[in-house]
């Protein structure tokens, strides 16, 4: 069973960076969840699904899966380049092309 060391992006509800800087190592599932007839419930029998360490770096999260004998996947998170530009400038004299409504 691998662990995955990755950063988590941030929600959809979710504007600022928060929780999105610290690097999480957690358990890829074992066996995949079932619904429980009766009440619709989804559980698993992995135990190892509850884990969810979190880590300030990526090195303190190898060296750990490393130091307990887990073999782990690392996955690089995407970050994307944002443009920063102000609501001023779409009235700027500079500005490139037409400004109509």
């Amino acid at each position: 069973m691998f662990a995955r060391i990755f950063r988590p992006t941030r929600t959809a509800m979710q504007s600022g960076q928060a929780k999105t800087r610290e690097w999480v190592l957690e358990y890829e599932p074992e066996v995949p969840r079932e619904v429980e007839p009766l009440m619709g419930f989804t559980s698993s029998r992995d135990m190892r699904s509850q884990v969810r360490l979190a880590f300030d770096t990526k090195e303190q999260a190898i060296a750990y899966a490393e130091r307990e004998g887990i073999p782990y996947r690392v996955f690089e998170a995407h970050v994307p380049e944002r443009k920063r530009i102000a609501y001023a400038d779409n009235f700027g004299y500079k500005r490139v092309g037409q400004w109509t409504h």
